[in-house]
């Protein structure tokens, strides 16, 4: 009943309201799985090279796609004027149905985005309405919500880097930044949707504090995810088909004339060799942290933490060896998502205080 009394105990709600944590959680838990599949659809956005189809950012008159054939025509004109088409797909023949095809992912990808931001924004002005969000939690849910704005800004900000002549693809810098904001937002989601079902069970339940080893092992796995997205803009994960090796060799040739520096942000063959290697060192500290939320009582964190880099290993090693295989690659980005959530699940429990 909405004249129901405040919980007295542990996080309040406004006066007059009534808490509604488990709803709360269950909201954030879809907005999570709308956002790993988000990371799906940019994968595949990425991998079939749709991601410069669309050379403008409507917000809402881009909700619709192009509905005649001038409309086609007009969107494909001004995809004929930026490198990819003059460089690449222009020379291969590219068709009005060719550009049909990847126009339709980067619209899914936007639409997609769209359909999240109004999934997050209407539910929290509901429950903010009802006075059912927790004391304490405004600030979160606010905050997450900014990073989704952030979400669509960045990936703006990364096409636009890739509309040019002279270039044939997006800033590697800005497609990390685009993604990586959309992992840790995930984090943020399923961190926050646990606190609230801990609340939901204990009215006095604290928020789950991050422990020294949730820190380490989320910095070290922040460190691997940026690798990869590095990897995939420079199409890095092309330098080599086999594994363990590379070209024959355990450490690949790499090109050092233009510094340190620049090998470690833009060399292929050197950010494929760091990426394939550090997956190891993220590994040991998964490890470490599902056995500490053994011992805390949670198998099931502990197992999703364990499946998840043991599928991603897998996948990881399938895409180098399959030449970048399109579905196996975008299985790896998906599973990458889910290594991510079930991180955060795993340090939540390493840091619950019931």
């Amino acid at each position: 009943m909405d004249n129901a009394m405040p919980v007295e105990s542990g996080p309040k709600a406004a006066v007059g309201g009534t808490v509604r944590p488990l709803a709360l959680a269950r909201w954030l838990l879809f907005v999570a799985f709308l956002v790993v599949l988000m990371v799906m659809v940019g994968g595949i956005t990425r991998l079939t090279e749709s991601g410069l189809s669309i050379t403008e950012w409507k917000p809402v008159t881009g909700t619709l796609p192009p509905l005649t054939e001038a409309q086609w025509q007009a969107e494909f004109d001004g995809y004929r004027k930026i490198g990819e088409y003059l460089q690449i797909n222009g020379p291969a023949g590219m068709t009005l149905a060719d550009y049909k095809f990847i126009y339709f992912w980067e619209w899914f990808h936007r639409l997609l985005g769209r359909v999240i931001g109004l999934a997050f924004a209407a539910p929290l002005a509901w429950f903010w309405l009802r006075r059912a969000i927790p004391a304490g939690y405004k600030s979160r849910l606010v905050a997450l919500l900014a990073l989704g704005g952030l979400q669509g800004v960045f990936g703006w900000f990364m096409v636009s880097s890739g509309l040019n002549a002279k270039v044939t693809d997006v800033s590697h810098f800005w497609l990390s930044i685009h993604l990586l904001t959309a992992l840790v937002t995930l984090a943020g989601l399923v961190w926050t949707a646990l606190d609230l079902r801990d609340l939901a069970k204990s009215p006095g339940a604290r928020p789950a504090r991050l422990t020294g080893i949730g820190a380490v092992t989320s910095a070290v796995l922040f460190v691997q995810l940026l690798l990869g997205a590095w990897v995939a803009g420079l199409n890095a994960g092309l330098a080599s088909d086999s594994w363990p090796l590379m070209q024959g060799r355990l450490f690949p040739e790499v090109d050092w004339s233009k510094g340190a520096f620049w090998a470690f942000t833009h060399e292929p063959f050197l950010l494929h060799f760091i990426h394939r290697w550090w997956a190891w060192v993220a590994v040991a500290f998964l490890i470490v942290l599902a056995r500490i939320c053994r011992r805390a009582g949670d198998r099931p964190a502990s197992v999703a933490i364990h499946s998840a880099f043991g599928t991603q290993v897998i996948l990881g090693i399938a895409t180098v060896m399959t030449g970048v295989s399109l579905w196996i690659a975008v299985l790896h980005q998906l599973v990458g998502a889910l290594l991510v959530a079930a991180t955060a699940w795993g340090a939540h429990s390493a840091g619950r205080r019931i």
